[in-house]
């Protein structure tokens, strides 16, 4: 093994936005936000295989829709920190692909950050390093928040991420409709759609991805008329909508009775991270 270093592992959990809003636009296009963020017990895996060479394979259940090519964010955040600090390569990624792509859950951007607090630990880096979420920020505007993936205000672009206290963990049910929605596209249907469309009360680009992704209405119509559903909201850009439930037992019912329903559809319940 290069430099005796065993193999490491990270998690990349699901990010989901308790609120969203959309707050102003500066002047290189890039729209402010201001958000509350928590994390699911869902989540992407990233492994380092020290021995092998710089590359990646990916498995898992959404494998056949994420790229392996160096496009790959988890292989941009390596070269983006080994360049900065100046490390030769770090080995073989293996990512386990968990989370939906294009899904308004962070799957790409927490694919990263975990790789980053990978390498931090196998190159002995500190991860509160300034240089640090520079890095996060240049892979995308969602990475810097699922650095520490943990109950945060999210604000700027998405670089200015603060943590707030922590609640208990409560039961959620995620749902994609399954359909993959861009972010930049949804950001455009909010432009054209912003001075003639009220927005949502949780979420300000609910309106603009729904005219894009209509079943994102029937997943939250159905959400919301479960049994024992306190909230049902979209995450982030969607598609994929999320309930809160206050017994596991409910939210497990939920997921089962919503997966007979709409087998098509992709479900699952777990519990949000203290």
């Amino acid at each position: 093994m290069s430099g005796g270093k065993a193999r490491l592992t990270e998690r990349a959990p699901a990010k989901l936005n308790l609120s969203l809003h959309v707050v102003g636009r500066r002047p290189d296009g890039y729209h402010l936000l201001d958000s509350l963020v928590v994390f699911a017990d869902l989540a992407d895996s990233v492994t380092l295989r020290p021995e092998g060479t710089f590359g990646l394979s990916i498995d898992g259940p959404f494998a056949a829709a994420t790229p392996t090519s160096r496009d790959n964010l988890v292989l941009r955040a390596a070269e983006s920190l080994g360049e900065r600090f100046g490390r030769p390569s770090p080995g073989t990624f293996q990512l386990t692909k968990r989370l939906p792509v294009e899904a308004g859950v962070g799957g790409g951007s927490a694919d990263a950050a975990a790789t980053l607090r990978l390498l931090c630990r196998h190159w002995s880096l500190d991860l509160d390093d300034p240089q640090i979420p520079e890095i996060a920020l240049s892979l995308g505007a969602d990475v810097p928040v699922c650095l520490r993936p943990r109950r945060c205000h999210m604000s700027g672009i998405g670089e200015v991420v603060n943590p707030v206290a922590p609640e208990a963990s409560r039961p959620v049910v995620l749902v994609n409709p399954g359909v993959a929605l861009s972010t930049a596209e949804v950001f455009q249907q909010f432009a054209r759609m912003a001075s003639r469309t009220e927005r949502a009360a949780a979420n300000d680009l609910l309106v603009p991805a729904i005219a894009l992704a209509p079943p994102i209405g029937d997943v939250l119509r159905e959400l919301g008329a479960t049994k024992g559903c306190r909230v049902a909201a979209m995450s982030g850009s969607g598609p994929t909508c999320f309930a809160l439930y206050d017994d596991p037992a409910a939210a497990s019912a939920a997921a089962s009775a919503l997966s007979e329903t709409h087998p098509a559809w992709w479900v699952a319940a777990t519990r949000l991270l203290d």
